[in-house]
């Protein structure tokens, strides 16, 4: 599931706690170029894990850029091979 599946879903039953995750992993996302080691190595090779939720965690690697792979509910089955990253940042 991608972030805007995520949001969709959650926000037919509750708008307000979709808005308030949605600019939650926003924020937390955009400072990942900063510091992009900050958070635990990945479950897969090459990759590392942000918590942005208690429910909710969001799966990228470092290159040339971050690259975020994708957001998954931490109740979800771990996808056991490669992620197509969803966007990507500058490093600085």
């Amino acid at each position: 599931m991608v972030l805007t599946e995520i949001i969709d879903f959650i926000e037919q039953y509750n708008p307000v706690a979709a808005a308030s995750l949605h600019r939650n992993i926003v924020a937390a996302t955009e400072h990942l170029s900063s510091m992009p080691y900050g958070f635990k190595q990945g479950r897969l090779s090459g990759t590392r894990e942000m918590v942005v939720h208690p429910n909710y965690l969001v799966v990228y690697r470092v290159m040339e850029q971050v690259e975020i792979l994708t957001v998954l509910h931490t109740r979800q089955e771990y996808p056991s091979d490669a992620i197509i990253p969803l966007h990507s940042t500058l490093r600085q």
